[in-house]
């Protein structure tokens, strides 16, 4: 493993954390907050974005499943990273057994 990858390849050290907080209500509300942070130990950089949520669990013709919208911020990125605000939509098929 010392020498991979080859000498002409970049290399590839990161560390990625995830963290979260959730909270679900009685109607299957669920409010969310988490971070998707990634550690560049090459270049010695964050990309810390922070992610709220909402997510809606239910049934449309007898199929769960679950519609999720949120804002997210990057409170820290490379220079030639992600900046500012976003936004993300999610729609998630529940295959119960």
């Amino acid at each position: 493993l010392e020498d991979s990858p080859p000498d002409d390849k970049e290399k590839v050290n990161q560390t990625f954390l995830q963290p979260f907080l959730s909270y679900t209500t009685a109607t299957y509300t669920t409010y969310g907050v988490n971070t998707e942070s990634t550690y560049n130990w090459q270049s010695r950089e964050w990309s810390v974005p922070v992610n709220l949520t909402v997510t809606q669990l239910l049934k449309i013709g007898g199929q769960p499943l679950t519609v999720q919208a949120g804002p997210r911020y990057w409170l820290d990125s490379p220079v030639d990273g992600e900046q500012g605000w976003g936004f993300r939509v999610a729609v998630t098929l529940l295959f119960p057994r």
